[in-house]
């Protein structure tokens, strides 16, 4: 059984950073490209950043290009994100996704979530 389990979310006051993080279990993870995703009240679900299975390749959205980074652990079956310079604006469900690819484009797993809010 496949299982992608958040962690790390939390309240943080802008300008702040903080870590979410996900594991991995039931496959191999080095096979699967990964990618967190978030989605705000009322708004779409969108991308943040991504990662290439080996890590070599990542990518980010505009909207946190230089404020956000994406790693991947293979020995540990882990992909964090490190968040800093936060705004409320980045308040949202992070979700962890995964896809049996070389990057992500259309998720075949996902984890359930984990609250991020920035307020002061």
């Amino acid at each position: 059984q496949v299982q992608l389990v958040e962690s790390g979310g939390g309240l943080v006051q802008p300008g702040g950073s903080l870590r979410v993080s996900c594991a991995f279990s039931g496959r191999t993870f080095s096979n699967y490209a990964m990618a967190w995703f978030r989605q705000a009240p009322g708004k779409e679900r969108e991308i943040v950043a991504g990662i290439s299975r080996g890590g070599g390749l990542t990518k980010y959205a505009d909207f946190v290009k230089g404020r956000f980074t994406i790693s991947r652990d293979n020995a540990k079956n882990t992909v964090s994100l490190q968040m800093s310079s936060l705004t409320p604006d980045d308040t949202a469900i992070y979700y962890c996704a995964a896809e049996a690819s070389l990057v992500v484009t259309t998720p075949d797993l996902w984890g359930q979530g984990t609250q991020v809010t920035v307020s002061s």
